[in-house]
């Protein structure tokens, strides 16, 4: 390549070895420091970037930050320079290789190319929590040392583009090309096949972290498939498909990735930024995730090679004209108006008679492959989310409403043990029972893909269900299928039902899943009928309700001893009535304990008994980590399984690792995103982490889905009056409808308020009328006030009692008082938490 600058020129106390890269970014050369003797990378900036003193301002500005950035991951800027008019970047250097050609040159094992992505997430969480964006997120811009460590490069970089105007005035606008053959110019830096929508369509100021994120699932993508996730004839080909196209599923060009792979790259590249991760630091927890289940599974990770062009090299570049007619064209149109807006990309490139034809050739292709989109994504791409609505009971007998209840629940839970597959929850999809709520309102509501709608009549022995697998959007019928059989077939007819439904789903379907899909655990329809009695009044959470469940759920294991499932359901129902005091705790707890273990020894891998057992050891047994143990593996077993995601996201926060929990609850709301209780846990673990106004904005979405809800509004109370709101925060706690919590919140408050009077008067009430079963919450109040004494007096009552409040008291803010008192740290250990450091 021809060097711009010889071997043994000196740039400030840089001299320089010899070149080792080339691009419009600038030459880049290896270079000794005289002064600290190390090896650098410097960066030549062009001459003519150099000469817009306004563009090598803003850019130096955000250099400087990013240079600021330490960490593993990213590789360090040392210094940004002039010498003798040479504009540079001094920058560590790497000895290793891009992970371009990690991925299509070595084929490195896919265990290994996770492991460096998740080095590059984390890498990117740091910058991302700086406030810093790298904008232009590629293979060639993420170096592997020899060692095996990821590091990213060109942090800051992207400030060397910006607008210019287009020759001939007007608005249109390209940027100057600074980039290599294979990067665009446009509005905003970014190379074709990595942008982001945003990106593409020039949308300056929507840019932010998200974009990031977008770029990672290209790449990620990538690594999985050896394929580029939008791959074009040429760039404005590839740009369409960025803003317009779905990806492809991963299973077609990689059959043994593993399937989680596809729901994280998935949620990576969502086209609306709202619907991807929030934050890179979810996408390393989910890669270090999958990486542990792959270690030693002995699956062929192999990254399948890839040999087309767009993984080797680049087609030519379209023009800064092309560039920005088609910018904003897509910044003025939707998907269905792509025909219309060919005119006007014609008109600004008629003078360019081969352009022309590739344009007209790209938009007829784009056309037609909408055209066939729409009609074909029914049969052949698979659905990534279904909502499935109560069953209708059309028997005209209401006693038989456990029936259709009971096939919706359990078509839910075979459905939510399955990779890949968003089912919304229970709770979400049964909030629209008996109301008249259109298709699409539903879809966008729960954000589901599909919904499917049952009825169910029976007459005398015979039952029918006629099922509608529906299209949120068009609205259109994907699927239709009637079922008759008679009462005695009806566990087959489920496992039928579950089978046929998640064949309109998806393409494939493993052997494994398709056992986890029709796995009833029981051959007798009287023990599965007695089952679905048993959930039925088990749902309605009164007392007589749960003794009707009881004796419904030990009816149906008599009939059959070995119903794994039914014995789980039968420790859960034993767990309600300890935890609402209907009989006594202990006595509660220790008949959910046995039945919850028996049922594990008929099945271990029922996940219903692992995620009812980190029930039982987090709230009455205090053993958070055999509770995670217990979690992880019905997470293994069920990942999407909301109540599985709330527990373990519940769990999390009470051992301190609110990153994890902050994930695992958006997870959950994925499923059911209309909880109100979810963002209650939420709202807590946003609080205990120290993020007062995402907490406010959790509960104050609890309040608004549930406006009546216990609790929210007291803790509500207690983030305004940590915000310093004080009057907002005393009329927050006037609102919360609970007695007690509204006293919990006022004698905080008021105690904040220097109203000591006001807050004796709550506290006076509470340790009365209203102390049994709330020791934990009036230690909370003792602690505020700095009443350590009193505080630790009620803390010990509350443990001695197994108030499953005490779990929460290593994150508790209200008990921050106490942290120094050298009674804390053995009061932490006896509750199974680790000594504070």
């Amino acid at each position: 390549m021809d060097s711009l600058i010889s071997s043994g020129t000196k740039l400030g106390r840089y001299e320089i070895r010899s070149q080792i890269g080339a691009g419009g970014m600038g030459e880049v050369y290896l270079a000794q420091d005289t002064e600290l003797n190390r090896k650098v990378a410097i960066k030549v900036l062009p001459a003519d970037l150099a000469t817009h003193q306004d563009r090598m301002r803003r850019f130096k500005q955000e250099a400087t930050s990013a240079a600021a950035l330490t960490h593993p991951n990213i590789a360090h800027i040392y210094e940004i320079g002039e010498s003798d008019g040479v504009n540079f970047i001094a920058m560590e250097f790497i000895d290793g290789k891009t992970l371009r050609e990690k991925i299509h040159q070595e084929r490195t094992e896919l265990r290994k190319l996770l492991r460096f992505l998740q080095h590059v997430a984390e890498g990117l969480a740091k910058a991302h929590a700086a406030g810093i964006v790298h904008r232009d997120l590629k293979p060639d811009n993420i170096m592997v040392t020899r060692d095996g460590h990821a590091k990213i490069l060109d942090f800051g970089l992207a400030k060397l583009i910006e607008q210019q105007p287009m020759p001939g005035g007007g608005s249109s606008e390209a940027a100057t090309a600074v980039m290599p053959q294979h990067s665009i110019p446009g509005t905003i830096m970014g190379t074709v096949g990595y942008m982001s929508p945003e990106q593409a369509q020039g949308k300056t100021n929507e840019i932010d972290q998200r974009s990031d994120i977008f770029s990672f699932g290209c790449i990620l993508y990538e690594a999985v498939t050896g394929h580029k996730a939008f791959e074009g004839k040429d760039k404005i080909d590839s740009l369409n498909k960025i803003i317009r196209e779905p990806v492809r599923p991963i299973s077609s060009l990689n059959p043994t990735a593993p399937a989680d792979l596809q729901r994280i790259v998935r949620r990576c590249l969502a086209k609306d930024p709202d619907e991807r991760f929030q934050s890179i630091k979810e996408v390393a927890i989910e890669l270090k995730e999958l990486r542990r289940q792959l270690e030693g599974a002995g699956v062929d990770t192999t990254v399948p090679p890839d040999k087309s062009a767009a993984a080797i090299g680049s087609t030519a570049e379209p023009t800064p004209l092309e560039i920005a007619r088609l910018q904003t064209d897509m910044r003025s149109s939707s998907p269905l108006t792509r025909a219309s807006s060919a005119e006007y990309i014609v008109s600004g490139i008629k003078q360019q008679k081969l352009a022309l034809v590739i344009a007209l050739l790209v938009l007829a292709a784009g056309v037609a492959a909408l055209v066939i989109y729409l009609r074909a994504r029914t049969r052949e791409v698979a659905i990534a989310s279904i909502a499935v609505m109560p069953f209708i009971n059309e028997s005209g007998n209401a006693d038989v409403e456990y029936l259709s209840d009971g096939m919706t629940e359990t078509l839910i839970g075979s459905l939510s043990q399955l990779p890949n597959l968003t089912v919304k929850a229970r709770s979400a999809v049964f909030r629209y029972k008996g109301k008249a709520t259109d298709t699409k309102t539903i879809g966008k509501e729960l954000d589901a893909q599909t919904i499917l709608n049952g009825r169910v009549i029976q007459l005398g022995d015979q039952l029918m269900v006629s099922l509608e697998l529906i299209d949120s959007q068009t609205e259109n019928v994907i699927w239709a299928d009637k079922y008759d059989r008679k009462q005695n077939d009806l566990v087959t007819m489920q496992s039928e039902i579950a089978r046929d439904v998640l064949s309109k789903l998806r393409s494939r379907l493993s052997g494994a899943d398709e056992q986890k899909l029709v796995k009833t655990y029981t051959t007798n329809a009287e023990a599965f009928r007695l089952l679905l009695q048993g959930r039925f009044f088990l749902d309605r959470t009164t007392r007589d309700d749960t003794e009707k469940a009881i004796g419904y759920f030990r009816q149906a294991v008599n009939l059959d001893p070995g119903y794994a499932l039914c014995w789980a359901e039968l420790g859960r129902a034993y767990a309600v009535e300890a935890g609402r005091a209907w009989i006594p705790e202990a006595e509660g707890f220790d008949r959910s304990r046995e039945a919850t273990k028996h049922a594990l020894s008929l099945a271990p891998d029922l996940a219903e008994g692992h995620a009812q057992l980190g029930r039982i050891q987090a709230t009455h047994d205090l053993d958070l980590r055999g509770a995670e143990a217990s979690y992880r593996r019905a997470l293994e077993l069920a990942p999407a399984s909301s109540s599985v995601l709330d527990g373990t996201a519940v769990l999390f926060y009470k051992l301190g690792r609110f990153d994890e929990a902050i994930e695992f609850s958006r997870r959950a709301l994925i499923q059911d995103p209309l909880s109100s209780a979810l963002y209650q846990n939420l709202g807590l673990t946003y609080l205990a982490a120290g993020r007062l106004a995402e907490s406010e904005k959790a509960f104050r979405r609890a309040l608004e889905l549930a406006p009546q809800r216990f609790v929210s509004n007291a803790i509500l109370a207690t983030v305004l009056m940590d915000q310093g709101r004080a009057e907002e925060s005393l009329e927050q706690a006037m609102r919360e409808p609970d007695e007690f919590w509204r006293l919990w919140a006022l004698a905080i408050i008021y105690h904040r308020a220097v109203r000591k009077n006001e807050s004796d008067e709550a506290l006076r009430k509470l340790t009365g009328e209203h102390a049994e079963g709330n020791a934990f919450q009036i230690a909370e109040v003792y602690a505020t006030r700095g009443e350590a004494d009193r505080a630790f007096e009620w803390l010990e009552r509350a443990y001695q009692k197994r108030d499953s409040g005490v779990t929460h008291a290593k994150v508790d803010p209200r008990l921050g008082s106490l942290h120094d008192d050298p009674r804390w740290a053995p009061y932490l250990k006896k509750l199974g938490f680790a000594e504070p450091k």
